[in-house]
């Protein structure tokens, strides 16, 4: 009898399956306890042999290596994130207040200078003879006054209290000058004290009426003689504050005009920052806060801030409100301009509980941590409260002190036995 083709076909498909399915769950497979070798291998890696009877005993697992914090109590701070630009406000455009040729230019870029440190010195050359000038006209109607006073009537004989006063006048006005010549006070007050004494000098006879009258050419004098005086001090720049000198724009022996920028003088010791703080967040900031300042030029680094200034003004455009923040600055890394990334302590939560957030691990939905007691991890179900990006608050389920996994708990049981790398 011939058998078919697609018959023949069939039982072969059928065998061949048979066969397959012997090897894959029938046969066992190699190292099972049915093969004598697999058994040996199984011993030797997970049991071991007692030297009494030679009778296979479980071994005991190692420890696994886990690393542990303890629960601490603390302030639980949230943050919060803006971008910001570094600023200082202690930066002028130095300029010349009256005109002339540069005699000596004290400056070079970068170069840092101490308050009052002369920079720029002009040729004074003229303003000193016109204050001269000045002088010596008000020293004429000084005269003047003195003389009319003097020969305008019969002479009055001063009191012993008028004298007084003339004598102490006079005194105050030659240590004022005296000190003045050793930089000991200020040019206001020497003025102060030569105008004292000149009045003293002119009221100290009669007929004060007719010397009133006839001193008002003393009087724009001696306004003549301050305004050239300033103008002779101009000559002489100086640096208001300590600070960086730089973008130059003149050199020595060149002609300035009176309101000519001469140079750029920077203070960056310390540093603010804007930030802009939408305005629904505003409500949480507060001068005084802690703020961490982060820089691109500066990966990994944290510069410590304060708030120092919040804008009373909303933004309409953005609806974002300017926060200033202070930044120190003593070795001068931040520079103006630099972008930054600031965190401002929103919200400040005191004498919390606290875990870090590697601690806290999420199982069928409920929070949980693992507590090292006595060599075990205790699987422990915790109710948590507030929580930043570092640290988690513990309501319930762990104790400040006690000892929670941060590594190697991801896979971890209940009652595994650890031992905790430093």
């Amino acid at each position: 009898m011939v058998i078919p083709k697609k018959i023949l076909v069939m039982s072969l498909v059928v065998i061949v399956l048979g066969v397959g399915a012997y090897f894959l769950f029938i046969r066992p497979a190699p190292g099972s306890n049915d093969n004598p070798a697999g058994g040996e291998a199984a011993t030797g890696a997970g049991s071991s042999v007692s030297n009494s009877g030679g009778q296979p005993e479980a071994a005991e697992a190692q420890p696994l290596a886990v690393k542990a914090v303890p629960a601490v109590k603390g302030d639980l701070v949230i943050g919060l994130k803006s971008p910001g630009e570094a600023f200082t406000d202690r930066m002028v455009i130095v300029k010349a207040e009256v005109g002339g040729v540069i005699k000596t230019l004290n400056v070079t870029e970068g170069r840092h200078v101490r308050e009052g440190e002369l920079l720029v010195e002009l040729d004074e050359r003229e303003y000193r003879l016109r204050l001269e000038k000045q002088q010596a006209l008000r020293l004429k109607y000084l005269s003047d006054v003195l003389l009319e006073k003097r020969f305008a009537g019969p002479e009055i004989k001063a009191s012993q209290e008028t004298l007084d006063r003339v004598a102490k006048a006079k005194s105050a006005f030659e240590d004022a000058e005296a000190r003045f010549a050793k930089g000991l006070i200020p040019r206001l007050e020497f003025e102060n004290a030569q105008r004292d004494y000149e009045l003293v000098l002119i009221e100290s006879g009669g007929r004060r009426e007719e010397v009133m009258a006839s001193s008002k050419n003393l009087t724009q004098s001696e306004i003549d003689v301050k305004i050239a005086q300033m103008e002779l001090d101009k000559t002489r720049i100086m640096a208001a504050f300590s600070g960086i000198v730089t973008d130059i724009k003149v050199s020595p022996n060149e002609h300035l005009s009176a309101g000519r920028e001469l140079f750029t003088l920077v203070n960056i010791s310390r540093i603010k920052v804007k930030a802009k703080v939408l305005e629904s967040e505003i409500g949480k900031m507060k001068v005084g806060r802690e703020v961490d300042v982060r820089f691109a030029a500066y990966p990994g680094k944290v510069f410590k801030g304060v708030v120092d200034a919040i804008s009373p003004v909303v933004n309409a455009d953005d609806k974002t409100c300017a926060v200033h923040i202070a930044v120190g600055n003593p070795t001068e890394e931040i520079k103006p301009g630099m972008h930054a990334e600031v965190e401002i302590a929103a919200e400040i939560y005191n004498d919390r509980l606290l875990v870090p957030q590697d601690a806290v691990l999420t199982r069928s939905g409920r929070k949980l941590v693992f507590v090292v007691e006595d060599g075990l991890a205790k699987w422990r179900y915790v109710e948590i409260g507030v929580e930043n990006e570092r640290f988690v608050e513990i309501l319930d389920g762990v104790k400040a002190g006690e000892m929670v996994i941060v590594e190697g708990h991801f896979t971890m049981a209940h009652d595994a036995r650890v031992a905790v790398r430093e």
